[in-house]
């Protein structure tokens, strides 16, 4: 009769057994060898054999098993490439070499620009496309012992292999050769795809004792310096950056709480009709007002704001400010037709958004009309989100008047403006810096005023500087202008006394913001 079954019973999985071979039968030779027993049904009923066999035999599949699920481990599963540990376990190898005469290494931090808005616009499947499109890319652009990871969800590192030659002008050619490769078109199924990308880089020649920790630290902050210039950039780690980056830590710690200790106040810059010089509005901006540093500028503590979710907080706080300010000066009698705040595109998608607008005015008994809101151009550029049209209508439908801020400096087209109840165009400051003497400035800035009229929108300049750049915007046909020629940015307390002077200094003939009677 045939052999119905063979079972191979390893001893390993017996704890009870292997104790008693290496006590009490085999306890010189037991490190080494193991017992196996065979179970088998014969004709002749059940046998059983036992035979000891050495341990290497049978732990050969198990260790390979286990080395496969360690190296497994190591990789992304979405792009193949390493993750950030295993880079750094094979960045520690490379440091050896650096003892070698004139070695030197590089290691790369690259951020994808925007990415949680791509993913949020076109899907995690095409998000995820592109993501192993630029690993695929970024891979291709490297020397075969060049290493490569994904460190975050659109975040990558690299570590160049040591040699000889690398210098600060080596590093930003392989970062420049990165940059274009990740900036290339991305053709996908439905349409192309367009990224950019933020990179710092870290020589090792610029650290007293380089590690895979300090280098990738200092990449990363080098990035993060990057990052703050806006969008595209490339920056190199310097000794500086460190106590920049713990100064930067310290005030983003206050930041995430100032919201709370109401240090930060609306501070308000006057907008004046060119042709009248009558005060026809004030844009509200934020400022931090620091018990200990004095009063810090937006880009000082906006970018930690939006990191901790709190810009809708913010844009809410300077609304009431605002809306309390129009309020304020009606009640000292002066008429001040609108008062601008700034809304960032995360900001406009808030589902509660024309409800809270809606219930500050009811609060200070005002029109809809004394409230503007500014959006930058670059929020609808392309095409505008759905949320962000169905808000900014509503909010028009309100009675607000709609600013598209920055004009000029994204890539909004005509189609996408008038997908928004604009009412003015506020052109950015880097058309009227030195417009007076500039003729191409002067004509860019007329065609735009032009545009606006066909479209039946207002105009308002930004960054007007001087008497001159006033003088040429009235020229060019621009109905209001905003800058430092015209005011600094001031405390509410000041903006009273800033408009008593204001009206005195145009004479009796022009009744500037004041009501009569």
């Amino acid at each position: 009769m045939p052999s119905r079954s063979v079972k191979i019973v390893n001893s390993l999985k017996s704890a009870r057994g292997q104790e008693f071979l290496r006590r009490r039968a085999f306890p010189a030779a037991i490190p080494f060898l193991t017992l196996a027993f065979w179970a088998a049904f014969g004709e002749f009923g059940l046998l059983m054999a036992a035979t000891l066999l050495p341990l290497p035999f049978l732990l050969a599949p198990l260790k390979a098993a286990s080395q496969a699920e360690k190296d497994e481990a190591d990789f992304d599963g979405l792009t193949g490439l390493l993750l950030q540990t295993a880079l750094e376990r094979r960045m520690d190898a490379q440091m050896a070499h650096l003892t070698d005469v004139g070695n030197a290494t590089a290691t790369f931090s690259i951020k994808i620009d925007g990415f949680a808005r791509l993913r949020e616009n076109h899907g995690d499947q095409t998000a995820e496309e592109v993501l192993r499109v630029l690993a695929n890319r970024i891979r291709s652009a490297l020397r075969s012992k060049d290493i490569v990871a994904r460190s975050g969800d659109s975040a990558f590192l690299v570590s160049l292999d040591p040699v000889p030659n690398m210098d600060l002008e080596t590093a930003i050619q392989m970062a420049n050769r990165f940059q274009a490769s990740i900036e290339e078109s991305i053709p996908l199924q439905m349409a192309s795809i367009y990224v950019t990308c933020s990179i710092g880089f870290c020589l090792s020649s610029r650290l007293n004792r380089p590690s895979a920790t300090a280098m990738i630290q200092g990449a990363e902050m080098a990035m993060s310096e990057a990052r703050l210039s806006g969008t595209s950039n490339i920056r190199a780690y310097t000794a500086d950056m460190g106590r920049k980056v713990i100064s930067r830590r310290k005030t983003q710690s206050e930041a995430a709480r100032t919201l709370q200790k109401d240090q930060i106040k609306a501070w308000f810059q006057p907008q004046i009709s060119t042709d009248t010089g009558e005060v026809t509005g004030f844009e509200v901006l934020a400022r931090w007002e620091h018990p200990e540093r004095g009063i810090l500028a937006p880009v000082q503590f906006l970018d930690v704001l939006n990191q901790t979710g709190q810009m809708g907080e913010l844009a809410d706080l300077m609304t009431r400010q605002a809306l309390n300010a129009v309020r304020a000066w009606d009640d000292a009698g002066f008429h001040v037709p609108c008062v601008g705040v700034n809304f960032a595109g995360d900001e406009l998608r808030s589902p509660t958004l024309v409800e809270r607008i809606q219930w500050e005015l009811d609060r200070n008994e005002l029109d809809a009309s004394r409230l503007g809101i500014e959006v930058l151009e670059s929020v609808i550029a392309g095409a505008p989100d759905d949320m962000v049209v169905r808000n900014v209508e509503a909010i028009a439908k309100l009675g607000c008047n709609i600013d598209l801020d920055d004009f000029g400096t994204g890539h909004a087209s005509i189609s996408s403006i008038r997908r928004l109840p604009v009412k003015r165009i506020k052109i950015d400051r880097s058309f009227v810096t030195n417009v007076d003497r500039d003729t191409d400035q002067q004509k860019m800035i007329a065609a735009i005023v032009t545009l606006a009229e066909r479209l039946d929108l207002s105009t308002l300049a930004e960054g007007v500087e001087n008497a001159a750049e006033h003088a040429m915007m009235s020229q060019l046909g621009c109905a209001h202008v905003q800058g430092f020629g015209i005011a600094r940015p001031m405390p509410f307390e000041d903006t009273i006394k800033w408009m008593e002077d204001h009206k005195a200094k145009l004479g009796p003939a022009i009744q500037i913001g004041q009501k009569s009677g």
